[in-house]
């Protein structure tokens, strides 16, 4: 795999500690599918009951996992799930199909399930055949060791290229009753969203109906993993699972199955706070990264024509490459908002670097200070904000810089 140069620079002092959730357990292995010396093999155990959503890939060329999550979300119902990493498991024809259907059948027999009650993900190479028969058999173990306060263990068994584990945690309230959500997930290169992240699985005692589940899912994905992106390139694997196990019910709360209640306003607060989290953190570790960066645009028509111009700042190379040279290069900005497709007012486009000014009323700033913008760039989490004068309408992307290991990382990944 590519070589990494370092651990991110954005790499927390201390992990997020995790606490075990009821109805949720974990067991990792070294499978040797492709990593040595290091787990890439995750069975999570959920209690029965345990509703599920998610949120895959648009990609047309999307793996033979994704296929098989999304025909068994439409029962809404999980006991367990398999990730594995090394291998993507995608573009590989019916060895791939075959692979997930013997992954599914072992881990069914292996948790005591339905088979439609279990999900799977992959990651890693693209386009090589995975071997299933290299862990199936270990899943039988897995599921008697499966143990709850082990969601770093599940963390850094689904990494490829992350040099650190992402994990958040959150607290809600349902009329009274806390629960608990916790998620992790990975992700450094082939970064940009269009659904969810990478990998990420997120889970809950909260007691919640799958469709309504969905509903929030669907929603807070738009606001968070959709408004990141590290190098503009959507993954064939892109899955985001959430499980809520209903635990919470034993503890007096009353299961939600209406969307539009206000019971869950907290719940729902609480949940996008979480993937805003990861989403944040998959930036932050983007391959090579240098800088963390912040594009927020204004003045737009919609929120999605807003979002589309700050992404597309957000993927421009040119642009990111003169971040990464600490380049005040606000041209580049211009050219970004142009080429977005979406309704700009030239001769009313301004736009910050932090907190100077350096373009308005569609020219370079009068105050304009080269050296002054210059020291600001060398700071490690930039904030660039563009206002294009059509509108009122304003969004957020998180993205990073491109530097010469993000080349060294991908252009040795399968050496």
């Amino acid at each position: 795999m590519g070589k990494i140069s370092s651990v991110s620079p954005f790499a927390p002092v201390a992990l997020a500690r995790l606490p075990a959730i009821e109805g949720v357990a974990f067991a990792t292995a070294e499978a040797g599918i492709r990593y040595k010396g290091r787990p890439d093999l995750l069975l999570a155990v959920l209690d029965k009951g345990t509703s599920v959503a998610g949120v895959f890939t648009q990609s047309k060329t999307a793996s033979a996992p994704v296929l098989a999550c999304r025909k068994n979300l439409k029962k809404g119902k999980a006991r367990a799930l398999v990730v594995n990493s090394g291998n993507a498991n995608a573009f590989t024809g019916k060895k791939g199909r075959e692979a997930v259907e013997m992954t599914i059948a072992h881990a069914a027999e292996a948790v005591g399930c339905k088979p439609n009650e279990v999900f799977v993900a992959s990651t890693g190479v693209i386009g090589e055949p995975l071997d299933a028969g290299k862990f199936v058999r270990l899943l039988p173990g897995l599921a008697k060791r499966a143990e709850p306060d082990a969601f770093e263990k599940a963390a850094r068994a689904i990494m490829t290229t992350d040099t650190y584990p992402k994990l958040a945690t959150r607290k809600a309230l349902i009329e009274g009753t806390e629960v608990t959500i916790n998620g992790f997930c990975k992700g450094a290169g082939m970064i940009a969203p269009d659904m969810a992240t990478m990998l990420c699985f997120i889970f809950t005692d909260a007691a919640i109906s799958a469709d309504v589940l969905q509903a929030l899912v669907a929603e807070h994905t738009e606001t968070t993993f959709n408004c990141m992106t590290v190098d503009g390139d959507t993954s064939t694997s892109d899955t985001c699972l959430v499980f809520a196990t209903g635990d919470a019910a034993r503890r007096g709360q009353k299961s939600i199955t209406n969307a539009k209640t206000n019971k869950l306003k907290d719940f729902s607060a609480a949940l996008e706070d979480l993937m805003r989290d990861l989403a944040i953190q998959v930036a932050k570790d983007g391959e090579g990264l240098s800088k963390f960066v912040t594009f927020e645009v204004e003045g737009a028509k919609s929120w999605r024509a807003a979002r589309a111009i700050a992404r597309a700042c957000a993927n421009s190379p040119i642009l990111k490459t003169a971040i990464a040279g600490e380049d005040p290069n606000w041209g580049r900005v211009v050219m970004a908002v142009g080429k977005s497709g979406e309704a700009a007012d030239r001769d009313k486009l301004a736009i910050w670097f932090g907190p100077h000014c350096v373009a308005r009323d569609g020219e370079r700033a009068p105050d304009y200070n080269e050296k002054t913008v210059a020291a600001y760039m060398k700071n490690r989490e930039l904030v660039i904000r563009i206002n294009v004068g059509v509108g009122k309408a304003s969004a957020t992307v998180w993205t990073c810089d491109l530097t010469h290991d993000y080349v060294s990382i991908n252009a040795d990944y399968r050496s």
